[in-house]
Protein backbone atom coordinates (compact mmCIF):
# COMPACT_ATOMS: atom_id res chain seq x y z
CA UNK A 1 0.00 0.00 0.00
CA UNK A 2 1.16 3.53 -0.81
CA UNK A 3 1.53 5.54 2.39
CA UNK A 4 -1.09 8.34 2.59
CA UNK A 5 0.43 11.78 2.43
CA UNK A 6 3.79 10.56 1.17
CA UNK A 7 5.23 13.13 -1.22
CA UNK A 8 6.33 11.22 -4.29
CA UNK A 9 6.41 12.42 -7.86
CA UNK A 10 5.34 9.09 -9.35
CA UNK A 11 4.08 5.70 -8.17
CA UNK A 12 5.90 2.52 -9.28
CA UNK A 13 3.63 0.06 -11.09
CA UNK A 14 3.88 -3.30 -12.82
CA UNK A 15 1.96 -4.64 -15.77
CA UNK A 16 1.88 -7.25 -18.51
CA UNK A 17 2.79 -5.56 -21.80
CA UNK A 18 3.22 -6.38 -25.46
CA UNK A 19 5.98 -4.68 -27.40
CA UNK A 20 4.92 -5.42 -30.99
CA UNK A 21 1.90 -6.87 -32.84
CA UNK A 22 3.13 -10.47 -32.74
CA UNK A 23 4.96 -10.51 -29.43
CA UNK A 24 4.11 -12.26 -26.19
CA UNK A 25 3.27 -10.53 -22.95
CA UNK A 26 6.10 -9.83 -20.54
CA UNK A 27 6.70 -7.85 -17.37
CA UNK A 28 6.72 -4.08 -17.79
CA UNK A 29 7.69 -1.80 -14.92
CA UNK A 30 6.49 1.77 -15.29
CA UNK A 31 5.31 4.80 -13.33
CA UNK A 32 1.81 5.98 -12.56
CA UNK A 33 1.41 9.67 -11.81
CA UNK A 34 1.28 10.77 -8.20
CA UNK A 35 -2.14 11.65 -6.83
CA UNK A 36 -3.57 15.02 -7.72
CA UNK A 37 -6.26 16.56 -5.54
CA UNK A 38 -9.10 14.88 -7.48
CA UNK A 39 -7.39 11.55 -8.11
CA UNK A 40 -8.12 8.07 -6.82
CA UNK A 41 -5.48 5.36 -6.45
CA UNK A 42 -6.98 1.93 -7.09
CA UNK A 43 -5.43 -1.44 -6.27
CA UNK A 44 -6.53 -3.60 -9.20
CA UNK A 45 -8.14 -6.91 -8.27
CA UNK A 46 -9.65 -8.01 -11.58
CA UNK A 47 -9.55 -7.03 -15.25
CA UNK A 48 -11.73 -8.41 -18.02
CA UNK A 49 -10.30 -9.31 -21.42
CA UNK A 50 -12.22 -7.49 -24.16
CA UNK A 51 -11.95 -8.39 -27.86
CA UNK A 52 -10.73 -4.81 -28.29
CA UNK A 53 -7.63 -5.78 -26.28
CA UNK A 54 -6.77 -8.24 -29.05
CA UNK A 55 -7.43 -5.73 -31.84
CA UNK A 56 -5.24 -3.17 -30.08
CA UNK A 57 -2.42 -5.51 -29.08
CA UNK A 58 -2.20 -6.91 -32.62
CA UNK A 59 -2.48 -3.43 -34.17
CA UNK A 60 -5.53 -4.38 -36.23
CA UNK A 61 -6.59 -0.71 -36.38
CA UNK A 62 -3.08 0.64 -37.07
CA UNK A 63 -3.07 2.91 -34.01
CA UNK A 64 -1.05 0.83 -31.55
CA UNK A 65 1.53 2.44 -29.29
CA UNK A 66 4.06 0.09 -27.71
CA UNK A 67 4.80 -0.99 -25.08
CA UNK A 68 1.10 -1.55 -24.47
CA UNK A 69 -0.59 -2.69 -21.25
CA UNK A 70 -4.17 -3.52 -22.28
CA UNK A 71 -7.26 -3.70 -20.10
CA UNK A 72 -10.29 -1.43 -19.69
CA UNK A 73 -12.61 -3.59 -17.58
CA UNK A 74 -11.02 -2.84 -14.23
CA UNK A 75 -12.31 -3.46 -10.72
CA UNK A 76 -10.50 -3.04 -7.45
CA UNK A 77 -10.37 -1.28 -4.12
CA UNK A 78 -9.62 2.37 -3.40
CA UNK A 79 -6.25 2.57 -1.71
CA UNK A 80 -5.75 6.32 -1.54
CA UNK A 81 -7.68 9.48 -2.44
CA UNK A 82 -6.69 13.05 -3.22
CA UNK A 83 -7.58 15.88 -0.87
CA UNK A 84 -10.59 17.05 -2.92
CA UNK A 85 -12.16 13.66 -3.64
CA UNK A 86 -15.77 13.61 -2.40
CA UNK A 87 -17.37 10.42 -3.76
CA UNK A 88 -14.93 7.75 -2.63
CA UNK A 89 -13.22 6.58 0.52
CA UNK A 90 -10.34 4.19 1.13
CA UNK A 91 -11.67 0.65 0.92
CA UNK A 92 -14.51 1.35 -1.53
CA UNK A 93 -15.06 -1.20 -4.33
CA UNK A 94 -14.73 0.68 -7.62
CA UNK A 95 -14.43 0.24 -11.35
CA UNK A 96 -12.72 1.94 -14.29
CA UNK A 97 -13.80 1.43 -17.88
CA UNK A 98 -12.57 2.62 -21.25
CA UNK A 99 -12.34 6.30 -20.33
CA UNK A 100 -9.99 7.93 -17.85
CA UNK A 101 -10.32 11.59 -18.83
CA UNK A 102 -11.87 14.12 -21.21
CA UNK A 103 -11.98 17.90 -21.53
CA UNK A 104 -15.34 18.05 -19.67
CA UNK A 105 -16.18 21.41 -21.32
CA UNK A 106 -17.20 20.56 -24.90
CA UNK A 107 -20.83 19.94 -25.89
CA UNK A 108 -20.67 16.11 -25.73
CA UNK A 109 -18.99 16.26 -22.32
CA UNK A 110 -21.64 18.68 -21.07
CA UNK A 111 -24.26 16.16 -22.24
CA UNK A 112 -22.54 13.42 -20.20
CA UNK A 113 -21.23 11.79 -23.38
CA UNK A 114 -17.55 12.01 -22.52
CA UNK A 115 -16.74 9.19 -24.93
CA UNK A 116 -17.45 11.65 -27.77
CA UNK A 117 -15.29 14.46 -26.35
CA UNK A 118 -14.35 16.76 -29.23
CA UNK A 119 -10.91 17.32 -27.71
CA UNK A 120 -10.35 13.58 -27.77
CA UNK A 121 -11.23 11.48 -24.74
CA UNK A 122 -8.36 9.77 -22.93
CA UNK A 123 -8.64 6.00 -23.05
CA UNK A 124 -7.49 3.65 -20.31
CA UNK A 125 -4.67 2.31 -22.47
CA UNK A 126 -3.00 2.98 -25.81
CA UNK A 127 -3.91 6.61 -25.28
CA UNK A 128 -2.40 9.89 -24.20
CA UNK A 129 -3.28 11.84 -21.06
CA UNK A 130 -4.80 15.29 -21.48
CA UNK A 131 -1.31 16.74 -21.02
CA UNK A 132 -0.73 15.35 -24.55
CA UNK A 133 2.49 13.61 -23.58
CA UNK A 134 1.89 10.94 -20.93
CA UNK A 135 0.94 7.49 -22.29
CA UNK A 136 -1.85 5.52 -20.63
CA UNK A 137 -1.49 1.92 -19.47
CA UNK A 138 -4.44 -0.31 -18.70
CA UNK A 139 -5.69 -2.85 -16.23
CA UNK A 140 -3.35 -5.78 -16.85
CA UNK A 141 -1.44 -4.16 -14.00
CA UNK A 142 -1.37 -3.89 -10.23
CA UNK A 143 -2.63 -0.34 -9.71
CA UNK A 144 -4.01 2.67 -11.52
CA UNK A 145 -4.50 6.37 -10.79
CA UNK A 146 -7.65 7.95 -12.23
CA UNK A 147 -9.40 11.25 -11.71
CA UNK A 148 -12.53 10.86 -9.56
CA UNK A 149 -14.97 11.73 -12.36
CA UNK A 150 -13.98 8.61 -14.30
CA UNK A 151 -14.32 6.14 -11.44
CA UNK A 152 -17.56 4.28 -10.69
CA UNK A 153 -18.72 2.80 -7.40
CA UNK A 154 -19.37 -0.93 -7.63
CA UNK A 155 -22.51 -1.80 -5.63
CA UNK A 156 -21.72 -4.06 -2.70
CA UNK A 157 -23.88 -6.95 -3.96
CA UNK A 158 -21.93 -7.27 -7.22
CA UNK A 159 -18.80 -9.47 -7.03
CA UNK A 160 -15.77 -7.64 -8.38
CA UNK A 161 -14.79 -10.44 -10.78
CA UNK A 162 -18.21 -10.79 -12.41
CA UNK A 163 -18.66 -7.02 -12.44
CA UNK A 164 -15.40 -6.28 -14.27
CA UNK A 165 -16.75 -6.83 -17.83
CA UNK A 166 -19.70 -4.59 -17.05
CA UNK A 167 -17.29 -1.64 -17.32
CA UNK A 168 -17.09 -2.14 -21.10
CA UNK A 169 -19.40 -4.91 -22.35
CA UNK A 170 -22.11 -3.98 -19.87
CA UNK A 171 -22.11 -0.24 -20.39
CA UNK A 172 -21.79 -0.56 -24.19
CA UNK A 173 -24.90 -2.71 -24.48
CA UNK A 174 -26.85 -0.85 -21.78
CA UNK A 175 -26.29 2.48 -23.53
CA UNK A 176 -27.57 1.13 -26.85
CA UNK A 177 -30.66 -0.35 -25.20
CA UNK A 178 -31.42 2.88 -23.34
CA UNK A 179 -30.91 4.99 -26.45
CA UNK A 180 -33.63 2.99 -28.20
CA UNK A 181 -35.77 3.19 -25.06
CA UNK A 182 -36.27 -0.55 -24.77
CA UNK A 183 -39.30 -1.28 -22.60
CA UNK A 184 -41.59 -4.20 -21.82
CA UNK A 185 -42.33 -6.35 -24.89
CA UNK A 186 -40.03 -4.43 -27.25
CA UNK A 187 -39.12 -6.89 -29.99
CA UNK A 188 -35.35 -6.87 -30.24
CA UNK A 189 -32.68 -9.04 -31.80
CA UNK A 190 -29.15 -9.57 -30.53
CA UNK A 191 -26.56 -10.74 -33.04
CA UNK A 192 -23.87 -12.79 -31.35
CA UNK A 193 -23.84 -14.56 -28.00
CA UNK A 194 -20.35 -13.74 -26.80
CA UNK A 195 -19.01 -11.30 -24.25
CA UNK A 196 -21.18 -8.41 -25.44
CA UNK A 197 -24.12 -10.49 -26.62
CA UNK A 198 -24.73 -12.45 -23.45
CA UNK A 199 -24.78 -9.35 -21.25
CA UNK A 200 -26.97 -7.50 -23.78
CA UNK A 201 -29.39 -10.41 -23.48
CA UNK A 202 -29.43 -10.28 -19.68
CA UNK A 203 -29.96 -6.51 -19.65
CA UNK A 204 -32.69 -6.56 -22.31
CA UNK A 205 -34.58 -9.33 -20.51
CA UNK A 206 -34.39 -7.34 -17.26
CA UNK A 207 -35.92 -4.38 -19.13
CA UNK A 208 -38.82 -6.60 -20.16
CA UNK A 209 -37.95 -6.97 -23.84
CA UNK A 210 -38.86 -9.95 -26.01
CA UNK A 211 -35.42 -11.01 -27.25
CA UNK A 212 -34.40 -13.11 -30.23
CA UNK A 213 -30.76 -14.19 -30.39
CA UNK A 214 -29.18 -14.50 -33.84
CA UNK A 215 -26.07 -16.68 -33.67
CA UNK A 216 -23.77 -18.71 -35.90
CA UNK A 217 -24.54 -22.14 -34.52
CA UNK A 218 -27.51 -24.18 -33.33
CA UNK A 219 -25.27 -25.25 -30.43
CA UNK A 220 -25.85 -21.83 -28.81
CA UNK A 221 -29.63 -22.20 -28.64
CA UNK A 222 -29.80 -23.76 -25.17
CA UNK A 223 -27.59 -21.08 -23.63
CA UNK A 224 -29.62 -18.33 -25.28
CA UNK A 225 -32.87 -19.74 -23.88
CA UNK A 226 -31.26 -20.26 -20.45
CA UNK A 227 -30.26 -16.60 -20.37
CA UNK A 228 -33.78 -15.47 -21.21
CA UNK A 229 -34.16 -15.36 -25.00
CA UNK A 230 -37.64 -16.09 -26.37
CA UNK A 231 -36.44 -16.75 -29.90
CA UNK A 232 -33.33 -18.11 -31.60
CA UNK A 233 -32.17 -17.91 -35.23
CA UNK A 234 -29.11 -19.43 -36.86
CA UNK A 235 -27.75 -16.61 -39.00
CA UNK A 236 -27.11 -18.72 -42.11
CA UNK A 237 -30.50 -20.49 -42.02
CA UNK A 238 -32.27 -18.61 -44.81
CA UNK A 239 -35.58 -20.40 -44.30
CA UNK A 240 -35.77 -19.30 -40.66
CA UNK A 241 -34.65 -15.78 -41.58
CA UNK A 242 -37.45 -15.56 -44.12
CA UNK A 243 -40.04 -16.69 -41.56
CA UNK A 244 -38.84 -14.03 -39.11
CA UNK A 245 -38.79 -11.23 -41.70
CA UNK A 246 -40.07 -7.92 -40.33
CA UNK A 247 -40.57 -9.16 -36.77
CA UNK A 248 -37.98 -7.06 -34.92
CA UNK A 249 -37.98 -3.36 -34.04
CA UNK A 250 -34.38 -3.09 -32.88
CA UNK A 251 -31.27 -5.17 -33.54
CA UNK A 252 -27.96 -4.88 -31.69
CA UNK A 253 -25.01 -6.31 -33.61
CA UNK A 254 -22.32 -7.32 -31.10
CA UNK A 255 -20.07 -9.28 -33.48
CA UNK A 256 -16.49 -7.88 -33.58
CA UNK A 257 -15.50 -9.51 -36.88
CA UNK A 258 -16.63 -9.00 -40.47
CA UNK A 259 -19.93 -10.73 -41.36
CA UNK A 260 -22.93 -10.43 -43.66
CA UNK A 261 -25.06 -7.60 -42.27
CA UNK A 262 -27.32 -7.19 -45.31
CA UNK A 263 -28.87 -10.63 -44.85
CA UNK A 264 -29.99 -9.71 -41.33
CA UNK A 265 -31.63 -6.37 -42.12
CA UNK A 266 -34.67 -8.24 -43.45
CA UNK A 267 -35.53 -9.11 -39.84
CA UNK A 268 -36.38 -5.48 -39.09
CA UNK A 269 -39.89 -4.08 -39.29
CA UNK A 270 -40.76 -0.76 -40.95
CA UNK A 271 -38.59 2.02 -39.50
CA UNK A 272 -36.60 -0.48 -37.48
CA UNK A 273 -33.16 0.32 -36.11
CA UNK A 274 -29.94 -1.65 -36.63
CA UNK A 275 -27.31 -0.70 -34.03
CA UNK A 276 -23.67 -1.71 -34.42
CA UNK A 277 -21.52 -1.98 -31.30
CA UNK A 278 -19.10 -4.74 -32.32
CA UNK A 279 -15.98 -3.23 -33.86
CA UNK A 280 -14.66 -5.20 -36.82
CA UNK A 281 -11.31 -4.18 -38.27
CA UNK A 282 -12.75 -4.58 -41.79
CA UNK A 283 -15.46 -2.62 -43.66
CA UNK A 284 -18.99 -3.95 -44.01
CA UNK A 285 -21.05 -3.89 -47.20
CA UNK A 286 -24.70 -2.83 -47.19
CA UNK A 287 -26.69 -2.17 -50.36
CA UNK A 288 -28.89 0.97 -50.14
CA UNK A 289 -31.98 -1.02 -51.08
CA UNK A 290 -31.51 -3.08 -47.91
CA UNK A 291 -32.48 -0.13 -45.71
CA UNK A 292 -34.17 2.38 -48.01
CA UNK A 293 -37.30 0.34 -48.74
CA UNK A 294 -38.39 0.12 -45.08
CA UNK A 295 -36.91 3.43 -43.86
CA UNK A 296 -34.49 1.58 -41.63
CA UNK A 297 -32.03 3.45 -39.46
CA UNK A 298 -28.44 2.33 -38.94
CA UNK A 299 -26.79 3.46 -35.73
CA UNK A 300 -23.42 3.16 -34.15
CA UNK A 301 -23.02 3.22 -30.38
CA UNK A 302 -19.77 3.68 -28.47
CA UNK A 303 -19.50 2.57 -24.83
CA UNK A 304 -21.24 5.23 -22.66
CA UNK A 305 -20.63 8.34 -20.66
CA UNK A 306 -19.82 8.17 -16.97
CA UNK A 307 -23.28 9.03 -15.64
CA UNK A 308 -24.80 6.24 -17.71
CA UNK A 309 -22.10 3.81 -16.61
CA UNK A 310 -22.98 4.34 -12.96
CA UNK A 311 -26.67 4.04 -13.86
CA UNK A 312 -25.89 0.72 -15.55
CA UNK A 313 -24.09 -0.59 -12.47
CA UNK A 314 -27.00 0.42 -10.27
CA UNK A 315 -29.42 -1.31 -12.66
CA UNK A 316 -27.30 -4.46 -12.56
CA UNK A 317 -27.28 -4.29 -8.77
CA UNK A 318 -31.06 -3.97 -8.68
CA UNK A 319 -31.51 -6.98 -11.00
CA UNK A 320 -28.48 -8.92 -9.70
CA UNK A 321 -26.84 -9.04 -13.11
CA UNK A 322 -23.18 -9.88 -13.62
CA UNK A 323 -21.27 -11.36 -16.53
CA UNK A 324 -20.73 -15.09 -16.95
CA UNK A 325 -16.96 -15.33 -16.66
CA UNK A 326 -14.01 -17.67 -16.71
CA UNK A 327 -11.59 -16.41 -14.06
CA UNK A 328 -7.98 -17.07 -15.01
CA UNK A 329 -4.55 -16.50 -13.53
CA UNK A 330 -2.89 -13.31 -14.76
CA UNK A 331 0.24 -14.72 -16.38
CA UNK A 332 1.62 -14.13 -19.88
CA UNK A 333 0.89 -17.70 -20.97
CA UNK A 334 -2.70 -17.55 -19.69
CA UNK A 335 -3.30 -14.21 -21.41
CA UNK A 336 -1.92 -15.61 -24.67
CA UNK A 337 -4.14 -18.68 -24.34
CA UNK A 338 -7.17 -16.52 -23.58
CA UNK A 339 -6.56 -14.40 -26.69
CA UNK A 340 -6.34 -17.54 -28.82
CA UNK A 341 -9.53 -18.99 -27.35
CA UNK A 342 -11.43 -15.72 -27.82
CA UNK A 343 -10.51 -15.71 -31.50
CA UNK A 344 -11.92 -19.24 -31.74
CA UNK A 345 -15.09 -18.27 -29.88
CA UNK A 346 -14.13 -20.64 -27.08
CA UNK A 347 -15.21 -18.77 -23.95
CA UNK A 348 -18.43 -18.47 -21.98
CA UNK A 349 -18.56 -15.58 -21.99
CA UNK A 350 -15.76 -13.35 -20.78
CA UNK A 351 -12.26 -14.05 -19.50
CA UNK A 352 -11.36 -12.13 -16.36
CA UNK A 353 -7.80 -11.86 -15.10
CA UNK A 354 -7.20 -12.30 -11.38
CA UNK A 355 -4.73 -9.47 -10.82
CA UNK A 356 -4.52 -9.63 -7.02
CA UNK A 357 -1.41 -11.81 -6.91
CA UNK A 358 -0.13 -11.31 -10.45
CA UNK A 359 3.22 -9.75 -9.59
CA UNK A 360 4.07 -11.34 -6.24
Amino acid sequence: MISPGKNISTIPAKGWAVYDPVGSFSLFEFERRSLKDNDVLIRIYFCGICHTDIHEAQNDWNVAKYPMVPGHEITGIVEQVGSDVKRFQIGDPVGVGCLVDSCRTCLPCQKNLEQHCTAGATYAYNGIEMDQKTPTYGGYSNLIVVTEHFVCLIPKNLPLDGAAPLLCAGTTTYSALRRYNVIKDTQIGIIGLGGLGHIALKLAVAMGAHVTVIALSESQRNDAIRLGAKGFIVSNDQETLNKAEGTLNFIIDTVPVSHNVSALLQLLAFEGVFCMIGLSSKPIEIAPIDFVMKRLKIWGSLISGMREMQEMLNFCSQHEITCDIELIEATPIMIKTAFERILKGDVKYRFVLDMKNAFK
